[in-house]
């Protein structure tokens, strides 16, 4: 899979608001969310479930869990202390530093 490099903002909001958006960045603040959500009405009914299903990853899909997924290719990590979390660096972090202080 290969992704594409999106487009330099133009500073238009890219959420479809007339607001505009900071220098270099595409959305105003916290329209990123509202163009994830229009997204989600639009395309898997405002439903995260959906969205799994219709990606493969739901249970017994194709694909896999997208937990996985995101280990394999998203750039996701689990927990060193060996409890199973999953997540980004930054949530590993914040993770270890909230829920293992006492093994550090």
């Amino acid at each position: 899979m290969t992704a594409e490099s999106l487009p330099e903002p133009n500073g238009t909001c890219w959420c479809g608001c007339p607001e505009i958006p900071g220098y270099g960045r595409r959305f105003a603040p916290g329209h990123d969310k509202t163009a994830e959500a229009a997204y989600m009405a639009v395309y898997h009914r405002g439903s995260v479930a959906q969205l799994l299903h219709d990606t493969g990853h739901a249970p017994g899909g194709d694909k896999g869990s997208v937990r996985q997924a995101a280990l394999d290719r998203g750039g996701w990590e689990v927990c060193p202390r060996g409890c199973g979390y999953a997540g980004a660096h930054a949530s590993i972090v914040n993770h270890v530093n909230r829920h293992h202080k006492e093994k550090s």
